[in-house]
């Protein structure tokens, strides 16, 4: 992209507002020109202040959800006419890749819409599976994040438009060994001993409450095992419920959700990450990547996941952790946890292996230069 062409990015995912994929599109905006971008976004609440520090500019619609409404439809072809942006990026495609008509007739030549996981679920779906190809249909790229959201979408979607894979990054230079997680033991007092982290949202997808079930099995190998959950959501009352029924109110701890910027010291203050994801809802509740297995491993942590979904894409199955076959039986969930608290030097060996391909394979500066390979328009 030369200095002269412009990016238009509409996205009602965005800071700072939190979650997955407002990370994953700040993370992506980050590292291109900023003379290059325009941003149209959906309100929340602090956003003058955030978008005051942004060295691009950014144009929020007056509401909390950016819909392809006439009013967003005509907002977006404004700003496209007004910056002669020729390439367009939607940060979520559905439902805002139905814009694209409006953009195309503005100007915008080359359209790029990306894909989270969640619309793998609205494949499943007649009615939404419809819109999602009216949408591809618009696009001339639209993004995956695994290979296994690839495969559930290119199904439907063959013939619509071009797939890509772009999937999130991690911070090599933030999610590291070094960060210190001694601040973090001694406020939850998790003491010396091995403790095994989890961090996402509390759901039952991501597992925390097979980790709950499978803590009595672990503490009879390691009585002085702590078990540190980070992250809120729904499942955290039921969550509680079962750690005190269990009587394990000393080793398990609800640390609630934390800042992102105070990720990294949490990571760090476990030995062994574990997330054993599952399935839910047929197949419409599923893990699209695992973020988080990259994040820990790029701490140097050897990961514990479930085989959800791409979650075992962000694993090396025995090179950086284990993928447990049945991440719903609590009894394989604690097998995995305790072979790595049996054996220090191997887990060490795996979290350090988990480093080196989490900054080989997937740190932002891989992801960033496939983002600009995707918004670069064909030759005229």
């Amino acid at each position: 992209m030369t200095p002269a062409q412009r990016t238009l990015v509409v996205t009602n995912d965005f800071p700072p507002r939190q979650g997955g994929i407002q990370t994953f599109v700040a993370a992506l905006l980050e590292r291109r020109p900023p003379e290059s971008l325009v941003v149209l976004a959906s309100r929340s609440p602090g956003w003058e202040a955030h978008d005051a520090r942004l060295p691009y500019r950014v144009v929020r619609r007056p509401t909390g959800v950016l819909l392809p409404t006439p009013g967003t439809a005509r907002a977006a072809a404004a700003l496209a006419g007004e910056h002669g942006c020729d390439t367009a990026f939607f940060g979520a495609a559905a439902p805002l890749g139905l814009l694209a008509p409006a953009l195309r007739a503005a100007g915008v030549r080359h359209l790029v819409g990306a894909t989270h996981g969640h619309e793998t679920g609205w494949v499943a779906l007649p009615g939404a599976r419809g819109l999602l190809r009216r949408i591809a249909g618009g696009l001339d790229v639209l993004t995956y994040i695994s290979e296994y959201t690839r495969s559930r979408l290119a199904p439907a979607l063959v013939g619509r438009t071009r797939l890509a894979q772009l999937s999130p990054g991690v911070d090599v230079d933030r999610f590291t060994p070094a960060a210190d997680g001694a601040q973090v033991r001694r406020r939850h007092g998790l003491g010396e001993g091995p403790v095994v982290v989890c961090v996402s949202r509390l759901v039952p997808r991501k597992g925390q409450d097979v980790l709950v079930a499978a803590w009595p099995r672990v503490l009879a190998r390691h009585p002085g095992a702590q078990l540190l959950l980070v992250g809120g959501g729904p499942l955290e009352a039921d969550l509680r419920r079962a750690v005190a029924a269990r009587g394990l109110e000393r080793s398990v701890v609800l640390a609630g959700p934390v800042p992102p910027a105070r990720l990294p010291e949490h990571y760090a203050a476990g030995d062994v990450f574990a997330m054993p994801c599952r399935t839910r809802r047929g197949g419409l509740d599923v893990e699209g990547l695992g973020m988080v297995y990259l994040e820990a491993a790029a701490c140097g942590l050897p990961v514990v996941a479930g085989t959800s979904g791409g979650a075992p894409e962000a694993v090396r199955d025995g090179e950086t952790g284990t993928v447990v076959g049945d991440p719903r039986d609590p009894a394989a969930v604690a097998d995995a946890v305790t072979a790595l608290l049996d054996d220090p030097a191997r887990a060490r060996a795996l979290g350090a292996a988990g480093r080196a391909w989490v900054e080989q394979r997937w740190s932002w500066t891989t992801i960033a230069a496939t983002f600009a390979d995707l918004l670069t328009p064909p030759a005229r």
